[in-house]
């Protein structure tokens, strides 16, 4: 490869934050690999012309330009929503042929989400290599049609090769779940900084109780919501209670609530945030579990569950729980009852080292030569230009 070439690298995801945060995290990898290589690159991201995707992608400063495409939903159950969407999935192949048809990319990266699959085909027939990862403990529908297109199959988990197609193991790699490189190198002064950014300004922190950090994704979590709400007397009695309730429930919160801390969503924030918590309170989702392993804190998993989900939080939830890394309440365990049950344990700090050790030996598992799972992904993309020198 020619010093003023420009390695093109196109990413293709979205829906929700869950398939995002994580490709973000690889494109920051790409970059310092690329400054160390004294190479240019050039990061492109094709999501969903609607929702969340451009604002996140764009507010990151992770990629050079968000390219926006027509999506629809793969759905598994009947709905007349597929007949329309299906419309939408032929525009996005059609927008994708031509952009990509334009940008000459040298790989294209999928992280997953239904917003992919136009990409990762549109990507095969022009001949792009396409590499796609999957977070979850289980493969998703749109993962499973990505496979067919791509050159490698990276997923977080070793036992996730036994619920691909039989023909398609051998191209799967186990890298772990990849999240942003400054998870890895706090300190304890992101301590402080997660105890200022939530309770500066605030009289109601009791440093003397333990901080219990609500989380329900990017999108919130009803369910979790309701539960604390419920709870708030217990709750505040005995964590100072930083909650994380996404957009939708916000203005239905209490307010000015003694030794409760709202916050509809947290991004920039959140490794300091995690770092400082005892105990996280959490849905089951891959991005959110895995950053929290990282920095080994044990976790009290309520994964999302039921007719409008295929069970990839209960999976993520019960790999978690059998290494003894979490409490789960699964389904109508998720009361308030076996809730306070499972925080009261968390009270004891003997209790709550033994899980936070099993949650980082799982993240350090996931390591090879020492190298985190975004390095690794980063090195695989850029390994897969064939016959080039990048």
């Amino acid at each position: 490869m020619k010093n003023d070439d420009i390695v093109k690298v196109v990413f293709a995801g979205g829906g929700t934050g869950g398939h995002i945060y994580p490709g973000l995290a690889i494109a920051d990898e790409l970059r310092s690999m690329a400054v160390e290589r004294g190479r240019k690159i050039e990061i492109y991201w094709f999501g969903n012309s609607r929702g969340m995707d451009r604002d996140l992608v764009e507010k990151s400063g992770s990629v050079d330009r968000f390219v926006g495409i027509p999506s629809g939903k793969l759905r598994r159950y009947f709905s007349l929503q597929n007949f329309f969407d299906v419309f939408k999935i032929l525009a996005g192949g059609f927008k994708s042929f031509f952009s990509l048809l334009s940008i000459k990319p040298d790989v294209l990266f999928s992280k997953g989400g239904f917003v992919s699959v136009p990409p990762c085909f549109a990507a095969s027939v022009l001949g792009i290599p396409v590499l796609t990862h999957e977070c979850d403990f289980t493969p998703g529908l749109a993962t499973r049609i990505n496979a067919r297109s791509a050159s490698k199959i990276l997923v977080s988990y070793e036992q996730t090769k036994k619920f691909l197609a039989a023909d398609k193991r051998d191209k799967a790699v186990a890298t772990g779940n990849p999240i942003r490189p400054v998870f890895y190198s706090l300190g304890e002064e992101s301590v402080e900084n997660g105890k200022r950014f939530l309770f500066s300004g605030r009289s109601d922190y009791d440093e003397k109780k333990p901080i219990l950090l609500v989380l329900g994704g990017s999108l919130g979590a009803h369910q979790i919501n309701e539960l604390v709400v419920e709870n708030l007397d217990w709750l505040c009695g005995r964590f100072n209670v930083v909650h994380q309730c996404g957009a939708k429930d916000a203005d239905s919160m209490p307010k000015n609530r003694s030794g409760y801390f709202l916050h509809p969503f947290i991004y920039k924030e959140m490794c300091d945030v995690i770092k400082c918590a005892d105990v996280v309170l959490s849905r089951a989702g891959a991005n959110s579990i895995w950053e929290c392993a990282v920095l080994g804190k044990p976790l009290v998993l309520v994964p999302l569950c039921g007719s409008g989900t295929r069970g990839d939080q209960v999976d993520n939830a019960e790999y978690f729980r059998e290494r003894g890394a979490a409490e789960v309440l699964l389904g109508e365990e998720a009361n308030s009852e076996n809730m306070k049950a499972a925080l009261e344990k968390m009270l004891d700090a003997d209790f709550r080292k033994k899980l936070a050790d099993s949650s980082l030996a799982l993240s350090v598992a996931a390591q090879v030569d020492g190298k985190r799972p975004a390095r690794r992904i980063a090195e695989m993309i850029l390994d897969s230009i064939g016959g080039r020198e990048v």
